[in-house]
């Protein structure tokens, strides 16, 4: 069965090679399901990285490259299932200005069942830390009739030599994201139908796709295509739609498959966002009675957009982010945050977003820090994502005398820091908190954030919540290295313990 996301990776960097700022690695991720029937399916992880994020190596003749370290593993329960580690070169550019986007794609056999996926990625021309996104991986086949994931595709062309990108008898790069700026016209795709010749025996059936409004499910006509198609146990379908008249919104892109007396026995539908300042949008006025068209001070509005990327996807926050950027276009702006809300309960979005707005009211209030809006701090966006903490401890002198070694006493009199030749280790001022559970992750979920600066602003340290950070030795440096190493002190104890 289907199940496909995209989700951005980030993490800051120094950038050497062509400028001396803080850049940010800027990858999409995503992964997609198919079978061949008879045999074992098969996954597909797709990965696209932003080339002018990446810090590029200087390799003679006026050549440079990026290099990113990618780390694939597939778990089931605690059994490792597939692992692989890589290098991905990025292609040859003379400047870092001639940077270009590049994708990865990795294809392995598995069997049905449900996984944990894991995807580390790190440039290997930076300073820091791998990013590891964690996510559910779930393979559903049998022999009755199914579908495989939709794959949104950049291109495809006919198959001249077979290679991983041919699929179906044409060669396609994946189309690694669910926004469609208005520079792009077409909508490609590309899907599969296992086992439908046990349904329908010999007679042929339908394909039929469209596109179609989230928020109402009214179908775009021009967008509607239909096909007979033969009975097989794979039959694969390349669709395309052309969107250059598709205005702004928030879409899905529906395929389906019918039998001859057109009843509906198999579909997907497969969110999107389009883009499209060159359509005049239609049917927009209809938020203008809503919670979202009461919000009609833009300051105020552009505010809680950007507000929403705690809990948003990263297309979502991309979307919110360009909206909030620019001045006027109220009605789209609008009409983006009922939809987004909408999709989080479609029955009463307002209450979902009444009941967001107090917890960013007591964000702004408690964590705002200097011109740092409370949602934009560690402290703010880990509430906001999850809400109150069931336990809190907060620490601004702690004291103790566990994990001081011998030879600590000329390290301290060379740092100038004596508290440790008396047999004390002074921690710097860090917040705890405990989740007792977080859905989708487990029990006991814990966060810890320092005052490193002893400035009053706490950035998160570590964590073993899925997806967060996870810092090697975090407890070391926030006993300013007085501790020994692999040495595990009080602080690690209180956060094992969760208080």
């Amino acid at each position: 069965m289907k199940r496909s996301l995209t989700l951005l990776l980030f993490v800051a960097l120094m950038m050497t090679a062509f400028a001396q700022n803080k850049q940010q690695l800027r990858a999409i991720y995503s992964y997609t399901t198919f079978n061949i029937p008879g045999e074992k399916p098969y996954v597909e992880v797709y990965l696209q990285f932003d080339g002018s994020s990446l810090e590029y190596k200087y390799l003679g003749n006026n050549q440079h490259q990026a290099t990113v370290e990618v780390v694939l593993s597939v778990k089931k329960a605690d059994s490792l299932v597939h692992i692989k580690k890589y290098d991905l070169n990025g292609p040859l550019v003379q400047t870092g200005h001639d940077a270009a986007d590049f994708i990865d794609l990795q294809r392995f056999a598995i069997e049905n069942g449900t996984y944990d996926l894991s995807v580390s990625i790190k440039d290997k021309n930076a300073v820091g830390s791998p990013v590891v996104v964690m996510d559910k991986l779930v393979v559903a086949y049998d022999e009755t009739p199914s579908l495989s994931s939709v794959q949104p595709m950049a291109s495809a062309v006919p198959t001249q030599k077979q290679n991983i990108l041919s699929r179906g008898g044409y060669d396609m790069t994946p189309y690694i994201n669910d926004f469609y700026p208005e520079e792009i016209n077409t909508l490609n795709f590309y899907y599969e139908i296992y086992n439908i010749d046990k349904e329908v025996k010999k007679d042929d059936f339908l394909t039929t796709y469209y596109i179609e409004k989230r928020e109402n499910g009214q179908r775009w006509e021009k967008s509607f295509r239909i096909k007979k198609q033969h009975p097989r146990d794979l039959v694969p379908v390349f669709g395309s739609i052309d969107i250059r008249e598709l205005p702004s919104g928030n879409y899905n892109l529906v395929v389906e498959a019918r039998n001859r007396e057109n009843q509906l026995m198999l579909y997907h539908r497969v969110p999107f966002m389009r883009k499209n300042t060159a359509v005049a949008a239609d049917a927009i006025s209809e938020y203008s009675a809503t919670f979202a068209g009461q919000i009609n001070e833009e300051s105020q509005l552009n505010y809680y957009l950007l507000a929403l990327y705690p809990i948003s996807t990263p297309t979502e926050a991309a979307v919110a982010e360009q909206l909030a950027s620019k001045p006027g276009q109220m009605d789209e702006k609008q009409a983006f945050f009922y939809t987004f809300w909408q999709q989080r309960n479609s029955i009463d979005p307002e209450s979902a977003w009444r009941e967001y707005k107090k917890r960013l009211d007591f964000v702004s209030a408690r964590f705002t820090f200097s011109n740092i809006p409370g949602f934009r701090t560690d402290r703010g966006r880990v509430y906001l994502k999850y809400g109150a903490p069931d336990f809190e401890r907060d620490e601004k002198n702690f004291v103790s005398t566990r994990g001081l070694g011998h030879g600590d006493l000329s390290q301290a009199f060379l740092t100038g820091n004596t508290s440790g030749s008396k047999g004390h280790i002074h921690y710097l001022p860090y917040i705890l908190w405990r989740y007792n559970e977080l859905p989708g992750d487990g029990n006991n979920r814990c966060f810890i954030f320092w005052d490193e600066q002893r400035s009053g602003y706490y950035k998160l340290l570590h964590s073993n919540a899925k997806g967060e950070v996870q810092e090697y030795g975090w407890e070391r440096r926030l006993s300013q290295q007085q501790l020994n190493e692999d040495v595990e002190g009080e602080v690690t104890e209180q956060f094992n313990r969760g208080h």
